[in-house]
């Protein structure tokens, strides 16, 4: 239970602080701590994070924090491609969506290490915005990969707003929680419909105490947020990721591989015939010395 509770402070900690990397931890924590399959905690984990985004965005909403702009352009592209995602994962084997999953955080770790150019003098000219169709695509790979594994659209949506979008960093963070937030709802109905398809269920306590404790652990983040210098903090979360991603890949991996050998069944009923087949001509030879 302290595992669980600590986990939950942590994921609402990350999305306050960085608007992002909540559910780089949520979907590990249910696997790994709590126990639940992987379908199941993708599933708990869009419902988590998303709840969380919701409430993490109302504060950046009453400071005018968020554009809705992005939101429409970035947001709704989003959406459809979460759903192709969440589609694709439905019906993916769980290894190798854990191993996407580890190559993501990997991916996402070096999104944040990377140095963030001079956006906050030109955000406010408009014109140096990318065209909407670009922002929409971005928003559509956005998608499909959290529709997938359940994790990486703020790693995505974050960088994209500050670089397609030339919004200020905490500006960024604002919108993506917003954009989460729907996305999360559009991967979590997709979800939801394949696990009561394959007699698989969500747990709704798990996902009550993820959700209270990671709102808490967001507004905490949020108040840190002006506090402390923003590179740094990506600089020590992307060292995390890459230790968790590296875990995952090699852990499932292993799983995955052993999974696609094609000889390893075959090789064991042969053997098996040959000692049943031993066996029947040990039984014949004593029938007919008898």
């Amino acid at each position: 239970m302290v595992y669980i509770l600590a986990g939950s402070l942590l994921i609402g900690l990350t999305l306050g602080l960085l608007g992002a990397g909540g559910s780089a931890i949520t979907v590990p924590a249910l696997i790994y701590l709590v126990g639940h399959g992987t379908k199941e905690s993708i599933t708990e984990s869009m419902a988590i994070v998303g709840l969380i985004a919701v409430a993490a965005a109302v504060p950046y909403a009453n400071s005018k924090q968020i554009d809705w702009r992005s939101v429409l352009f970035f947001g709704l592209p989003g959406m459809l491609g979460t759903l192709a995602g969440a589609w694709f994962g439905g019906v993916a084997a769980e290894a190798l969506q854990l191993v996407v999953f580890g190559g993501v955080l990997l991916a996402a770790a070096l999104i944040m290490l990377r140095k963030p150019g001079n956006t906050e003098a030109n955000s406010d000219s408009s014109s140096q915005r990318s065209p909407a169709w670009k922002i929409g695509l971005e928003g559509i790979v956005a998608g499909i990969v959290t529709g997938f594994v359940g994790v990486g659209g703020g790693f995505l949506i974050v960088p994209a707003l500050v670089i397609l979008g030339k919004l200020p960093m905490r500006l960024a963070i604002g919108t993506s929680l917003v954009i989460i937030a729907f996305q999360a709802a559009v991967g979590f109905t997709k979800y939801e419909f394949y696990l009561v398809a394959n007699h698989m269920s969500v747990d709704w306590q798990t996902i009550l105490i993820f959700t209270v404790v990671g709102i808490i652990g967001s507004i905490i983040g949020r108040h840190i947020n002006t506090r402390l210098n923003q590179q740094k903090l990506k600089s020590v979360f992307a060292g995390f990721l890459l230790l968790l991603g590296g875990f995952v890949i090699v852990h499932e991996g292993g799983k995955y591989l052993q999974a696609s050998v094609p000889d390893s069944a075959p090789s064991g009923q042969i053997h098996t015939k040959v000692i049943q087949t031993t066996s029947l001509t040990s039984v014949y030879n004593n029938t007919g010395e008898e």
